[in-house]
């Protein structure tokens, strides 16, 4: 049994987890959070109260742990309540699997990027804008972390949209990128068409935490949710950049991704 510990949908997505988790017993994913602090026996007094049986070593919460230590595959996404579908890469079952559309938007440098500047690549991507006086400073220190972490390995790259295209010209976005310490080539800050970039954010990585409510396109995206893409163009995991757990899960998810797609 696979209990999805994956890809801050937990922890920066409270909403979807009670909607998701309804009809399960959510002890598994509460144990192994407080293992981190308040020890395996606390743990099983909450199961306990939420009315799961923990009475045997092959109970939930033995079989979370020990699904936590042996998984090799993360989730794969194609709907924006983020239901984990778990695939372990056959290529039967991801054939027609939601992919990140093709796209062309303009990166800091002046160059064209496509979704073939990714192909082949593990990529994690945000959405911002240059002139955001609060949470896109936050967000692009956590993506500047991720990227020193990653700056000697080439099969990872970075990408930050601008949901204010029309203000973020390349010009704009050149000297942020300066500001910031953004490696050219490897983090790639783009603009471009802003009807094409709030499809992108809101149908294909599903960014929004806004389920059910309508859209227009004069409504603005902002969200603090980078999502992980991996080198089929496949959404495997969402996690909040305000949560320096987040981010550290994100990194070991990117090197799990690259263990698992080792020889593609």
């Amino acid at each position: 049994m696979q209990y999805a510990r994956y890809s801050g949908v937990l922890a920066s997505r409270p909403r979807r987890k009670f909607r998701r988790e309804a009809t399960r017993c959510i002890a598994p994913r509460a144990a192994s959070k407080l293992r981190l602090g308040l020890g395996l026996g606390l743990g099983l007094g909450l199961a306990g109260l939420l009315g799961c049986n923990t009475g045997e070593a092959s109970g939930p919460v033995a079989e979370a742990a020990a699904s936590e230590a042996t998984l090799e595959h993360l989730p794969y996404y194609d709907n924006a309540q983020f239901d984990p579908r778990w695939l372990d890469g056959d290529p039967a079952k991801l054939d027609g699997f939601h992919t990140i559309r093709d796209f062309e938007l303009t990166n800091q440098d002046g160059e064209t990027i496509t979704a073939e500047t990714f192909a082949g690549k593990i990529y994690v991507a945000d959405f911002i804008f240059t002139s955001c006086p609060s949470l896109c400073p936050k967000m692009t220190e956590a993506m500047a972390e991720l990227q020193a972490t990653f700056a000697e390995d080439d099969d990872v790259l970075f990408l930050s949209h601008s949901v204010t295209p029309d203000i973020d010209t390349p010009e704009v976005l050149h000297e942020y990128a300066a500001r910031n310490g953004v490696i050219s080539g490897k983090w790639h800050l783009a603009t471009g068409e802003r009807a094409l970039i709030y499809e992108l954010g809101r149908n294909f990585y599903f960014v929004e935490e806004d389920l059910g409510r309508a859209k227009s396109d004069d409504d603005f995206l902002h969200t603090d949710n980078f999502v992980l893409i991996d080198r089929g163009g496949h959404l495997r995991g969402i996690y909040s950049s305000l949560s320096r757990a987040e981010m550290r899960r994100l990194a070991a998810d990117i090197t799990m991704l690259e263990n698992e797609e080792g020889s593609a």
